[in-house]
């Protein structure tokens, strides 16, 4: 299954919708990314692919400085899950891909 792309993330947070863009590549076979929204472009963290479930960490300054950790699931061009910043409740996030990348590493 294929990831990489940039995508279109909804998060449904206690504050509020938020909007972000996640771009996802493979850089020497490791699956890497950013993830975009509110001014700020931050790095993605352990991003892992089992199956169809996808997984990563991001820390964010806006509007809160949050460590948060995703858990969504692929579906072709969509994906759905949670976002989970420490001890808070869950939000959730459902997404849609804009673009996919050439078949070939694109940042390498």
């Amino acid at each position: 299954m294929s990831v990489e792309g940039v995508w279109d993330l909804s998060i449904s947070t206690p504050i509020g919708r938020i909007k972000a863009v996640v771009d996802l590549w493979r850089e020497a076979g490791v699956l890497t990314g950013v993830a975009r929204g509110e001014g700020e472009e931050v790095p993605l963290g352990d991003v892992a692919l089992a199956g169809s479930r996808l997984t990563w960490h991001q820390a964010i300054t806006r509007p809160l400085r949050l460590n948060l950790a995703f858990d969504v699931t692929v579906d072709g061009d969509t994906m759905k899950g949670t976002s989970r910043a420490g001890r808070l409740p869950a939000s959730k996030v459902s997404g849609e891909r804009r673009t996919a990348p050439p078949a070939a590493d694109r940042r390498s």
